[in-house]
């Protein structure tokens, strides 16, 4: 059965610098939580606190119902997939899968079992009598899985597990870790920087910044919703729009011209628009403003624009399929005001 986590309160501090600050977090038996954020935000240190690999300064650290903060790591029912593969490069797949329940002194026979199962639902039974050094990256991050399933965790733990393959097997792996997840039901926590990888894998997002949580929801809500200026340009790629506005006759004076929106604001605000959610195409939408195309990316389904207003701000507009512009060509971009975000001076989202 998947296992639930609460956070309440957690802190962390080295010495009298704290990187954490007071996060109260559930996540729900069988979700597929990630941790996203940038470089520095927390989101490893947070993770390594669930798994008992960092002391908890503060708070309280429940793993299904039970207090685990002084609890080790053996005994927490967790199993951890890193960055780094780690594999022993003197044994062979089956080996390295053994070795951990060896180590435990579980049955031969029970050992032979697990290791093949894992290979199976892994895809990597060929690959058994093989070491390490005749196995590609993607073939190494699933031995590294392997181990992990092997034990029968209760919880699973992935800390940016694909940050070291290409383009192509992080996108490979990417399916493959959603597909775990769909076979095994288990509760599962992944760590990236990647707010794609979060988007195409989680059930649930913890948006995280200097150790604080941002924002926490399903992947859409996020998108659709997001509850600050910092959330809205973390999650979607390429990152929203974001235009300086200010209240003039009814409108918004925004881009060089008047945007009429069915809200009335009070004070400069920031007007947030993403770019799949612009057109060019006369009719499409009312027109947000005049724009120079300064760039051109095509990406064969989607054509990818790189623009700018008649008062000097960017604007990166995404259209389907594939469209030609002449470098320094002046085009009307039109917008929905139904997909217009605004936020205060503060960054806060201001309710629609």
């Amino acid at each position: 059965m998947a296992t639930p986590i609460e956070l309440r309160k957690i802190v962390k501090a080295y010495g009298d610098v704290e990187v954490i600050h007071g996060i109260d977090l559930t996540i729900d038996p069988g979700d597929f939580t990630v941790f996203v954020g940038p470089s520095g935000c927390g989101k490893s240190t947070l993770l390594r606190m669930i798994a008992g690999l960092e002391p908890i300064s503060g708070g309280d650290l429940l793993i299904d119902g039970q207090r685990m903060n002084e609890v080790p790591a053996a005994r927490r029912g967790i199993a951890m997939v890193f960055q780094s593969y780690a594999l022993y490069p003197h044994m062979n797949v089956y080996q390295n899968l053994a070795f951990g329940l060896e180590t435990a002194k579980v049955p031969k026979d029970e050992i032979k079992v697990r290791v093949q199962r894992a290979a199976e639902i892994l895809q990597i039974v060929p690959l058994l009598q093989r070491k390490p050094k005749q196995l590609s990256g993607g073939q190494r991050q699933r031995v590294a899985i392997g181990r992990a399933i092997v034990r029968e965790p209760k919880i699973f733990l992935f800390d940016e597990p694909l940050s070291n393959l290409d383009a192509e097997l992080r996108v490979q792996m990417r399916v493959e870790i959603a597909k775990l997840h769909n076979d095994l039901g288990n509760t599962m926590i992944y760590v990236t920087h990647d707010q794609v990888e979060a988007m195409t894998m989680a059930d649930k997002i913890v948006v995280l910044r200097l150790g604080v949580i941002e924002q926490a929801g399903a992947p859409l809500e996020l998108y659709n919703n997001p509850r600050n200026l910092f959330v809205a340009g973390f999650i979607g790629s390429p990152k929203m729009n974001f235009l300086k506005a200010a209240p003039a006759g009814g409108g918004l004076q925004v881009a060089g011209g008047t945007l009429t929106l069915p809200r009335n604001m009070a004070g400069a605000v920031t007007l947030g628009i993403r770019p799949e959610h612009i057109s060019i195409a006369d009719g499409s939408g009312t027109k947000l403003a005049d724009v120079r195309v300064d760039l051109v990316e095509s990406l064969g389904g989607q054509t990818v624009v790189y623009a700018t207003t008649s008062d000097g701000q960017a604007l990166t507009i995404v259209l389907e399929g594939q469209r030609r512009f002449e470098l320094g060509s002046t085009v009307q971009a039109f917008i929905d005001p139904a997909r217009v975000h605004l936020f205060d001076a503060e960054g806060v989202a201001i309710p629609g």
